[in-house]
């Protein structure tokens, strides 16, 4: 069983900047597609950004690309999300998502992933 902790989330004033850490225990990491999710109060979860097993595919929600970078250190373990100019819409929990198969293309829907995180409060104020 691969236990996802995330920590970076926080409170931020728009326009500034917040970068999330997932830390996968338990498994080999490099062999684990991942991604990153959010979800607002009163709102279904929707994809934010995806990573390929070998960090050379990335893919991003329209609402975030441009502002947002996900990135992967398999030598540590760890998955990144960079979010810059930030937007009081970006509140939200983010939570860090892995599934166990090196597939080429980052994954976008929620229910190909099947281990979460806990998630980490982020919020913009205006």
């Amino acid at each position: 069983q691969v236990q996802l902790v995330e920590s970076g989330g926080g409170l931020v004033q728009a326009g500034g900047s917040l970068r999330l850490s997932c830390t996968v225990f338990g498994r080999t990491f490099s062999r684990y597609t991942m991604g990153w999710f959010r979800q607002a109060p009163r709102k279904e979860r929707e994809f934010v950004a995806g990573i390929s097993w070998s960090g050379d595919t990335t893919a991003y929600a329209d609402s975030v690309k441009g502002r947002f970078t996900i990135s992967r250190d398999n030598d540590k373990n760890t998955m990144f999300l960079q979010m810059n100019t930030l937007k009081p819409e970006d509140s939200a929990v983010y939570y860090c998502a892995a599934v166990r198969s090196p597939y080429s293309l980052p994954q976008s829907r929620a229910d190909t992933y099947d281990s979460w995180g806990q998630g980490t409060q982020v919020t913009v104020s205006s």
